[in-house]
């Protein structure tokens, strides 16, 4: 039996068994992971699986399951529980599907799943992570070990059928090479990274050019020691900066709006950051990691503009939450585990970049820290108060000039957006919430004293 073969029992099931809607999401996966460390294999698995995750509703009542037993008598009894469970939970008026014109009529080609990746063997992950590791390990006399390399490919087919008569699917994969170097001074010891991750083999750098960087990252963080408290210009490299954007993603979405557990509640329409400032959720970015061609309700995804010319544009919605909110639609955002409802989730959700080199920014300050780690969860959604641990270069007269470590940075979310003075040219859609350089005018800097 197919995946499609098994949505469509498990609809018509649920259907003769009382359920006036239901919906089913069904994901085949593999993945295959190897680890070398010190040049040597440390760790080969590989693990493939079949899920399906079927939502029923009895008029308002809903339930949600899952099944690993793909079999026709299986799905049959799972159907049939589902709908019981199902009739005996409270009602809940803002359940229920998308309206019908807003399900996805044409599938867009995103170049999302590259057949090379999905049919990588052990020997051929291994032999990527022990280029990244070694290009690591003889890059500099004072990169003395190694925490390891890893690759991993995945590959998945989902496949989504409702009552509405949507029933689609595609297919997606994904592979990343990392490595984590340890360099060594006589003050002590450092480590860091590198990694790339992305959907098409083509995309990967070069593992040598991955164990390079990483230990240049562990290299310059040598030496480093703590500075006195102050409050100076802050400068996020791209890989902190993505993180600040993803507590904006987690911000705007729709069930953090109806819960009132966001420092965005009831600021639609207000101005949150300078006019410089546009941050966009984009699904349907050829070959991105956060694309796809419907969101987990068969609705036809998109770009939705989050932050306009600094003004806070759109939240991100999925069918429940732009019911609870008033909305007249979803904005294609919801997403979904195979067992468990939609809520809403960002796709590609970055910062459109400046025009400034991240070299300039840093020329920039007179005074101030360049951020390239941050530790730590000190992060508050509710009212968006913010103090992470971080490390990273002291800047001096326009020039990075040492490592720092043992700091915190520390603020509020909504001012770190109204405080930002530029934005650098260097967005990479490295991972599915990503962000150029981005120079905050003040935060405090909490250090020795």
């Amino acid at each position: 039996m197919t995946i499609a073969e098994a949505a469509e029992l498990v609809l018509a099931t649920a259907r003769a068994n009382g359920a006036t809607a239901a919906d089913v999401v069904v994901a085949r996966s593999r993945q295959l992971e190897v680890s070398v460390r010190q040049r040597a294999l440390e760790k080969v698995t590989q693990a493939e699986e079949k899920q399906l995750g079927l939502r029923v509703f009895v008029g308002k009542r809903s339930a949600v399951a899952a099944t690993s037993d793909l079999t026709a008598a299986a799905l049959r009894e799972f159907a049939r529980e589902t709908c019981s469970l199902a009739k005996v939970v409270a009602e809940d008026p803002f359940s229920g599907f998308p309206r019908p014109e807003e399900l996805a009529r044409e599938l867009p080609q995103l170049e999302l799943f590259d057949a090379r990746v999905a049919e990588m063997t052990p020997e051929q992950a291994r032999a990527l992570a022990e280029r990244a590791e070694a290009s690591a390990l003889d890059y500099d006399s004072r990169i003395v070990n190694s925490e390891g390399a890893e690759c991993s490919a995945q590959s998945a087919e989902i496949w989504y059928a409702s009552t509405l008569g949507f029933a689609r699917g595609y297919e997606s994969s994904a592979i990343s090479v990392s490595v984590v170097p340890v360099a060594k001074s006589n003050s002590g010891m450092q480590r860091d990274y590198w990694y790339s991750v992305v959907r098409q083999l083509d995309q990967l750098e070069p593992p040598e050019a991955i164990g390079r960087k990483a230990a240049e990252r562990a290299l310059r963080r040598l030496d480093a020691r703590s500075v006195a408290t102050c409050e100076v210009p802050v400068i996020f490299d791209p890989e902190t900066a993505s993180s600040l954007l993803g507590h904006l993603s987690q911000a705007v979405l729709g069930q953090a709006i109806y819960r009132g557990t966001s420092f965005l509640v009831g600021r639609l329409g207000q101005k949150i950051a300078p006019s410089f400032v546009t941050v966009v959720d984009d699904a349907r970015i050829p070959a991105a990691l956060g694309s796809k061609p419907f969101d987990a309700e068969g609705v036809e995804t998109r770009r939705n503009t989050v932050v306009d010319g600094g003004y806070l544009s759109s939240y991100l919605l999925d069918s429940y939450s732009a019911r609870r909110l008033g909305f007249p639609s979803s904005t294609g955002n919801a997403g979904r585990s195979v067992g468990s409802a939609p809520l809403a989730a960002p796709t590609n959700f970055y910062l459109l970049p400046g025009e400034t080199p991240p070299e300039e920014l840093i020329r920039s300050v007179s005074r101030g820290l360049y951020v390239t780690n941050l530790i730590g969860f000190g992060v508050n959604l509710t009212t968006g108060d913010y103090s992470r641990g971080a490390s990273g270069l002291w800047i001096e007269n326009g020039a990075c000039s040492f490592a720092v470590e043992e700091v915190t940075v520390a603020g509020n979310l909504f001012e770190m957006w109204s405080r930002i003075e530029a934005i650098g040219n260097d967005l990479a859609l490295r991972r599915a919430v990503a962000a150029p350089t981005i120079l905050i005018g003040k935060l405090t800097v909490a250090g020795r004293g």
